[in-house]
Parts: C-alpha cells; structure tokens; sequence
C-alpha cells in the first residue's frame, strides 16, 4: 500500500508514518469504538473479526501489507461493528486519523487508492461469507493458509489450531483433522503451533475457488503485485527515518 503512494504525495505523507511493533494477539481497536489511528501492516497481519454476544467470533477478513486497518476513518462511520486483532506478529506504521481524513477529502491520488482498496476489500469480506456457508472446513483452511502466505515474506506461519478455528468459526477438531490431511499429502507441515508450507501449487489445488476470486479481485482493482514489493524496514526502538517502499523489477 505504501509503496503505491504516488511520489507527488509521499513527502507530505511519509512524515505522519510512525513505526510500531505490532505483536501478536494485540487488539488494534473494538468493535463500535472510535479509532483514533489508521495503521498500514508492513511484515505483520491484522485479522477483522465479528464477535457474537456469546463471545464466539469469526473472522471477516485480513489486512496485511497490500492493504490498511481502519478504513471507517476515512469513509465518515468513524467506528465499526469488527475488531481487529493482530494474527501475524510484526511490524507497521501508524498514521492519525484526522491527518488521513484530510488526505481523503483532497480528492486526489491517494483517495482514487484508498477507495480501490476498500473496494477489494468489500470483495474479501462477501467471499469469505460465502465460503464459510458453502465450503468444507479443510476447503476453508486451504484458502486462509494461501491468503495468509500472499501477505507474509516466508513460507511459515505462526499459529494453533485453536486460533485457526476461532479464525474460521468451526470447531477445533475440524480444524485438526483437515491439518491432518493437508499433512499427509505433504501440501504442509504442522508442528506445535508452527505451519510451514511445503508444496504451495498442491494447496492451490485443494482450495476452493474463494481463493482465486478475491485474489484476482485485488490484482484488478490495486495498482501493484505483492510480490515485487520489498519490505519496508523494520522499526526499531528509536524511530528510524521513513524509507520508501519500491517496486523491483524481476
């Protein structure tokens, strides 16, 4: 997303980028609460999750570094019904709300994207519904497996398979047998809350087609392809200046 600004408009943005730690299970904000920062995950991953009155919750969508936490800012709601809570321990940025509220309302370059991006991410969230109702549990952990690694720079993910299932609204023992079957086919390996894929092209095969919707929606509607995107730094204890993301050619 950062790397997508357009150089008229970096210098004046750049200088309102703080850089975070973003650990895991931090909550960047709650449901119906105003949120005073918009954040733009660079190596972490931010899950929206809906959480029911019962305490049971389901996850909507993620956001990692194609994309930015806490669009109602800027589309005038303010606060919304999710939560965002960091799946992907990492590193970001953090900008002011009121700073990308006046940015918005510029109408310029930087609105055109923002508006893209909340677009995609619409799509996400009406596929993920849409999966969660019609696909298999192992159909479902295939394409939040894919959409995890789209956002990550290794092959690894950090995560139990109870939080799995609380990500994806079933139960734990679903989630356990369809990692089992991912295992035995040598698509990934599991090991004390450590997912390392091993054959990528055989988890696409197994995904249903959710996966390929949403992500060919995003590489429609967003003017860049993760994967030629370098990494910005990571933050350290005194903030470093900002460095620009760049695209690389291959």
């Amino acid at each position: 997303m950062l790397g997508a600004i357009p150089d008229t408009e970096w210098d004046r943005f750049s200088k309102n980028l703080t850089p975070v730690v973003m650990p895991l299970g931090d909550v960047i904000y709650e449901s119906g609460t105003d949120q005073p920062y918009v954040f733009f995950p660079t190596s972490s991953i931010v899950s929206l999750l809906y959480v029911m009155e019962n305490g049971a919750a389901a996850e909507i969508a993620i956001v990692g570094n194609e994309g930015l936490v806490g669009i109602s800012l800027f589309m005038g709601g303010g606060s919304t019904s999710n939560r965002a809570v960091v799946q992907s321990a990492g590193y970001g940025f953090r900008m002011k709300g009121q700073f990308i509220r006046d940015e918005f309302v510029r109408a310029g370059p930087i609105q055109q994207l923002f508006l893209r991006y909340t677009q995609a991410l619409i799509a996400q969230m009406g596929q993920t519904a849409v999966c969660n109702r019609h696909h298999s549990v192992n159909q479902q952990l295939c394409r939040w497996l894919l959409m995890s690694l789209d956002r990550l720079p290794t092959n690894e993910l950090t995560m139990t398979q109870e939080l799995i299932a609380n990500m994806l609204g079933v139960r734990r023992e679903g989630v356990t047998e369809a990692a089992g079957k991912l295992q035995r086919s040598g698509a990934i390996e599991y090991h004390r809350g450590r997912i390392r894929v091993l054959d990528r092209p055989l988890l696409e095969t197994m995904a249903c087609e959710c996966y390929e919707v949403v992500r060919s929606e995003f590489a429609r509607l967003l003017p860049w392809d993760n994967s030629q995107v370098s990494k910005t730094p990571k933050p350290r204890q005194k903030s470093p200046p900002i460095s620009r993301v760049r695209k690389t050619e291959h």
